[in-house]
């Protein structure tokens, strides 16, 4: 049986006023770590390390129901310097690719 999957979706856009040479995604870092700390404790599962795709970067979360998982979708794209215009794509484990299924805008409100 499927598993429910939470995509979430960021645009690959760099944080301005950062120093030169600084790496311009530091919401890539902030994000996986909050998403690992929820793996920890047990709120979600992060079934694969994130990636860029087209011009987002994607990051997975499953392990809990689709209400859980849109929740903490919308709490990490609430994180310091997080672009707006990130969404989640509610999918399953069998899908052929990334950014198929329903779009949900995050952060809800």
């Amino acid at each position: 049986m499927a598993e429910v999957v939470v995509e979430i979706h960021v645009p690959l856009t760099p944080v301005a006023g950062l120093g030169r040479g600084a790496y311009p995604y530091p919401w890539i870092d902030r994000i996986e770590d909050f998403l690992a700390e929820l793996e920890e404790d047990g709120t979600v599962e992060v079934p694969d390390d994130g990636e860029e795709f087209g011009d987002v970067y994607v990051f997975l979360l499953a392990g809990a129901g689709e209400a859980d998982l849109l929740a903490a979708a919308s709490r990490a794209v609430s994180l310091d310097d997080v672009p707006d215009g990130a969404f989640a794509m509610v999918t399953d484990d069998e899908a052929a690719e990334w950014g198929l299924g329903r779009r949900v805008d995050l952060p809800l409100s």
